[in-house]
C-alpha cells in the first residue's frame, strides 16, 4: 500500500478534515470528507426535566434540550447513563448529541406519537411516520457517545413464520396482531396487512390520496430509525443503532457523513432492516464499524426508477473500510434503487461473515442510472450462504437465499430497446478476495441489450460450491484466481459474452469440465497462464458458441 501524509486542517466551516491513504491500483485522489467540530459546551437533558426511568415519555424535555443548545451557537447535548423513553428527537445545526455509556435512547412503542409527515421511500415522495431521529437542512450535527439507540421496531414490522422457530412463531402470535389465512405471515395489525396486500406504493402521495386514506394505513408506514435529510457535516460515532422499524440508518441527499466505531444491531428476520442505507449523498466515511441485520449492510443507493433519475443525484466519492458485517442480506451493495447513478466509491479491509452475499451489485430494467468507477481491494468472507460476488441485472426484490420450499423460475431472456431506464454497471475493479464456504464464487449476469461491462476480478481465492458463472457480459478480466469448488461440471460457466480474459486460474485436480461455453454470441474468450491438462475435459461449447472464439 502506498503511503501518504495527509495534514489535519481547518477549513472554513470550522470542521476537521479527515486524513486518508490511497488503496493499492488506484492512482487517482481519494474523495476528501470533512467531519463536524463543536463546542464543548455541555447540556444534560436532566437539567430539562428527562427522567431516565424507562417509563416517562422525555420527547419534550430532550426536543428542549436539543433547541436550547442550538439557540446559544451549539455544544453538546449529553444522554446520561439510564433508561430513556422518548418519541421522535429532531436534530438541530451545531448540536451533538452524546449518549453516555450505560445510556439507552428506547423510543416507545406507542405509535400514536409518531406524526404522519411527508418523507421519501426507495426515491419515491410518501407519507411516513416521523422518524424516531431525524434532521432536515441543518450543518453540523453529529450521534456520538458508547450509549444505545433502540428504534423499538418489533411492534412495526411484519414477520413470515419460515424466519422464527415454532416457539417464537408461537410466542409473538400471542403478542397480539393477525395473522394471515395461509398462516404464514405475522401482521402488526389489521390495517397494516390490509395496505401490505393493496395496490403497491400505497404510501406514496397522490392528489386522489387524503390525510384520511392515510391515516387508515398508518400503521404500515414504518419509519426510517435515522433519517438525515439535505444536511452537511455529520458524524455518527461509537454509539449501537438497533431494532429499527425499516432501515437503520438513511443519510439522503447529504454531504460529508463521517460513520466510525459505530454497532447496527437488528434482528436477521427484520424485513427491511438494512443497516446503512446511503441514498444521493457525496463525500462519505465508514469504518471501522459492524453490521449484524436483517437487510442489506452497507448499502449505497440514489432513488427508484423515473423519480431518481429526476432528481439526478449520485451516491459519490464514499470510502469504506475497516468494517465487519454478519447477518445480512449483502456485505457491501449497490442497489437496486440506484437511478440516480453511483461513482467513485474505494472499498477496502473489510470482513462478511454469514452474509448472505458478500459483494453485492443489483439492478433491473426500468431504473436507468450508471455505476462506475468502483474500487474494491482486501475482502475477507466465511459462510456464505449465496454468491461470494454478485452482479445481476435481473434483481427480483426477493431475499438472496430462498426459505425452505420456496421456488424461483429463472428470468425471461428478451432483448429490449436502450433508453434512460436501462442500467449500466461498469469499471469495477475487485482484488485480494479470500471466501472460506460459498454457494457460488462469482456470479455476473447482465441483460442482452446492456453487458456488465469493464470489471477486473484479480488475486483471489474462492472455496464455494459452485466456480464462476459469466452471462451477458463485456470486457471482464479475471487474473490469478483460485476456485476451489465442490461442484466441477462445470468450473466456469459463460454465457452469451464477449472479450473475457482468464490470466492464471487454478482450479481442482480432476475437475469434470474446466470452461463450458455456450451462445452463439460467444466473442473472443481468451485463457492463459492456466493448465488445462488437469481437468477430465478443457472445453465443452454448447447452443452455437464456436470453439475457435476460445483462444488458448
Amino acid at each position: 500500500m502506498k503511503k501518504i501524509i495527509v495534514l489535519l486542517s481547518f477549513i472554513s466551516t470550522g470542521a476537521l478534515v479527515v486524513a486518508q491513504t490511497t488503496p493499492a491500483g488506484f492512482n487517482g485522489k481519494l474523495p476528501v470528507i470533512v467531519a463536524p467540530k463543536f463546542k464543548k459546551d455541555t447540556t444534560s437533558i436532566v437539567k430539562f426535566g428527562a427522567v431516565p426511568d424507562g417509563n416517562t415519555l422525555n420527547t419534550k424535555a430532550i426536543n428542549n434540550a436539543i433547541d436550547a443548545c442550538n439557540k446559544k451557537g451549539g455544544g453538546v447535548v449529553l444522554v446520561p447513563a439510564g433508561l430513556w423513553l422518548t418519541g421522535p428527537i429532531v436534530l438541530k445545526s451545531n448540536v451533538n448529541l452524546h449518549l453516555a455509556t450505560g445510556s439507552t435512547l428506547l423510543f416507545t412503542a406507542d405509535k400514536s406519537q409518531y406524526p404522519l409527515v411527508k418523507a421519501n421511500w426507495e426515491g419515491l415522495p410518501q407519507m411516513r411516520n416521523q422518524s424516531p431521529i431525524s434532521a432536515t437542512g441543518v450543518t453540523n450535527i453529529a450521534i456520538t457517545g458508547k450509549g444505545i439507540v433502540d428504534g423499538n421496531g418489533d411492534g412495526w414490522r411484519s414477520v413470515k413464520s419460515d424466519k422464527l422457530t415454532a416457539g417464537q412463531w408461537k410466542k409473538l402470535v400471542e403478542s397480539g396482531g393477525v395473522v394471515s389465512d395461509d398462516k404464514k405471515t405475522w401482521y402488526p395489525s389489521e390495517a397494516f396487512m390490509k395496505a401490505s396486500r393493496g395496490p403497491a406504493n400505497p404510501g406514496e402521495i397522490k392528489p386522489e390520496r387524503d390525510a384520511a386514506y392515510f391515516a387508515g394505513i398508518k400503521d404500515f408506514l414504518r419509519p426510517n430509525m435515522v433519517l438525515i435529510t439535505e444536511c452537511k457535516y455529520i458524524l455518527l460515532e461509537g454509539v449501537t443503532f438497533q431494532n429499527s422499524a425499516a432501515w437503520c440508518l438513511h443519510p439522503l441527499m447529504s454531504e460529508h457523513l463521517t460513520v466510525r466505531n459505530i454497532f447496527v444491531k437488528n434482528p436477521w428476520y427484520a424485513q427491511n432492516g438494512d443497516g446503512i442505507d446511503v441514498e444521493s449523498c457525496s463525500n462519505v466515511l465508514i469504518e471501522n464499524s459492524v453490521f449484524d441485520v436483517g437487510d442489506d449492510a452497507l448499502c449505497m443507493k440514489s432513488g427508484r426508477d423515473a423519480e431518481g433519475r429526476k432528481r439526478a443525484m449520485p451516491t459519490q466519492n464514499v470510502i469504506i473500510r475497516g468494517c465487519t458485517v454478519y447477518a445480512s442480506h449483502g456485505g457491501f451493495v449497490i442497489g437496486s434503487e440506484m437511478s440516480g447513478g453511483a461513482r467513485n466509491m474505494y472499498i477496502s479491509n473489510c470482513t462478511f461473515i454469514g452474509t448472505d452475499i458478500g459483494l453485492r451489485f443489483k439492478t433491473t430494467r426500468g431504473r436507468g442510472g450508471v455505476v462506475e468507477n468502483i474500487f474494491i481491494k482486501d475482502i475477507y468472507m466465511k459462510d456464505i450462504p449465496a454468491e461470494a460476488i454478485l452482479f445481476d441485472m435481473y434483481y427480483m426484490a426477493k431475499d438472496p437465499v430462498p426459505l425452505l420450499g420456496e421456488k424461483r423460475e429463472l428470468p425471461k431472456v428478451e432483448v429490449k430497446p436502450v433508453d434512460e431506464t436501462t442500467p449500466v454497471f461498469r469499471n469495477f475493479h475487485i482484488s485480494n478476495v479470500y471466501c472460506n464456504g460459498a454457494a457460488k464464487g462469482i456470479f455476473v449476469r447482465g441483460l442482452p441489450e446492456m453487458h456488465i461491462k469493464d470489471i477486473v476480478l484479480e488475486n483471489m481465492v474462492l472455496q464455494a460450491d459452485k466456480g464462476i458463472d459469466v452471462q451477458e457480459a463485456s470486457g471482464i478480466t479475471f487474473k490469478n484466481i483460485q476456485i476451489i469448488s465442490a461442484d466441477t461440471n462445470p468450473v466456469v460457466d459463460i454465457l452469451n459474452s464477449d472479450n473475457i480474459s482468464f490470466d492464471k486460474i487454478t482450479y481442482k485436480d480432476g475437475s469434470e469440465v474446466l470452461f463450458r461455453v455456450s451462445g452463439d454470441r460467444v466473442k473472443n474468450i481468451s485463457i492463459k497462464n492456466t493448465n488445462a491438462a488437469n481437468a477430465k475435459q478443457k472445453l465443452l461449447t454448447e447452443f452455437g458458441a464456436d470453439v475457435k472464439e476460445i483462444k488458448w
